[in-house]
């Protein structure tokens, strides 16, 4: 009886799914937030591009 027991315990315990459903959000969250630093950094990138573009020709320029 002891078995059949613990196989009862098991099969009732609902820890597992929802450690199953956790770790599927996070990965979520883990996803939208590598996608969103991903796009501020590629933003972020080009403008200080245009910065620098900007100044070159400012000082090319003023040399002239």
């Amino acid at each position: 009886m002891k078995i059949a027991s613990v196989i009862q315990r098991f099969l009732n315990d609902e820890a597992g799914p929802t450690a199953v459903e956790y770790a599927v959000m996070l990965a979520l969250i883990l996803v939208a937030v590598f996608a969103a630093i991903n796009s501020v950094g590629s933003t972020t990138s080009a403008l200080m591009q245009n910065n620098a573009d900007q100044i070159t020709k400012a000082v090319n320029t003023a040399a002239s």
